[in-house]
């Protein structure tokens, strides 16, 4: 279902409508949203071509990130990723889109969030779902680089949720001139606890693993003075409550989710957006978007079958293979541009 509001700013919209978009329709061997989540995570995916050059981009805090940035042919597009929760520069998605984006001539930045990748050992804060002001910051770094060119940004999970906060100009400025967003959990209390909950505990224990090994790695460097206990079976629900809260500057859990759910804030949004979610996501409930309230320069599309950033088709995408999301976040910047 895609859902779409006129506004005086229309003719992205009216391209988007005009889109022929083929549905995801799921193969035999991926039905369902586990599936498709976990085997898309499994299957191979491509490396970027050329190697990035790495920038470290400092934050008004003192922390720093790093990412790499890749030249393209074309004067026109700066795409920026940003990853997910537990990810990095390399992850499956990342790589994929880098690649795309080369092949489409943009420049592409590739970024680490705090102390993820080979920013490990630059950042005390921690990077969370509402680090709209650190996405603002690298999106400033790359406007103050490249003047002239159209900025497009994609934010991945975690990191979509924060895109969505900074196009509604909350915790952060300085904005990109379209924003996609990709299976964000928009609402952040209901996420935390669907993830903790049935065969959703698979990807509950493989995040807070690599969360507490980050904070145990950040004390063990001198980088932080507390040393945070966590319970052996600990959740992210817990995570928040433990180290996420509190060395994020919120007061509990309660007070992270209701500052950085960008749900309240989707109706606040002024510059060109599109939200893609699914409805068989098994993190993320679609009645969180189905009940949101949108700003005309929201472009929403709920996809029947995706899970949460699987999307594999049976069908071949006209970019080889059954990548649906590729093929999906190809064309709503094609489409963005007037491209397609």
């Amino acid at each position: 279902m895609t859902t779409a509001v006129t506004c005086s700013n229309g003719t992205w919209k009216q391209r988007m409508a005009r889109m022929e978009l083929a549905p995801c329709r799921q193969p035999f061997w991926a039905r369902g949203g586990h599936p498709q989540t976990i085997i898309a995570h499994l299957l191979p995916s491509p490396s970027p071509q050329i190697t990035g050059q790495q920038h470290i981009i400092p934050l008004p805090d003192g922390d720093q990130l790093t990412a790499s940035y890749y030249v393209g042919h074309s004067d026109e597009v700066m795409l920026y990723l940003f990853h997910g929760l537990g990810g990095h520069i390399d992850s499956d998605y990342i790589r994929r889109m880098t690649r795309i984006g080369l092949e489409r001539g943009y420049h592409v930045m590739a970024v680490n969030h705090r102390g993820c990748g080979s920013g490990d050992g630059l950042a005390v804060h921690p990077y969370h779902s509402g680090r709209a002001e650190d996405l603002s910051a690298v999106i400033q770094y790359g406007r103050d680089k490249h003047p002239q060119k159209r900025h497009i940004a994609i934010g991945f999970s975690l990191s979509g949720n924060a895109l969505l906060l900074l196009q509604a100009g909350y915790r952060g400025q300085v904005q990109p001139d379209l924003g996609i967003s990709v299976n964000a959990p928009i609402r952040l209390d209901k996420a935390a606890l669907a993830i903790k909950t049935g065969l959703n505990r698979i990807y509950d224990l493989r995040f807070v693993r690599k969360c507490q090994k980050a904070v145990r790695d950040r004390y063990e460097k001198g980088l932080i003075q507390t040393q945070y206990k966590f319970p052996i079976f600990n959740t992210l629900y817990g995570f928040d409550q433990i180290y996420t809260a509190p060395a994020g500057g919120f007061k509990d859990r309660y007070h992270y989710y209701d500052s950085c759910s960008a749900a309240p804030y989707l109706e606040k949004i002024k510059s060109p957006t599109v939200v893609l979610t699914s409805r068989d996501d098994p993190m993320v409930d679609v009645k969180n978007y189905e009940t949101a309230k949108y700003a005309p320069d929201v472009w929403l599309h709920i996809e029947k079958h995706g899970g949460h950033m699987g999307y594999l088709t049976n069908e071949q995408t006209p970019l080889g293979g059954n990548r649906w999301l590729d093929y999906a976040l190809d064309g709503f910047i094609k489409a963005w541009l007037g491209n397609s």
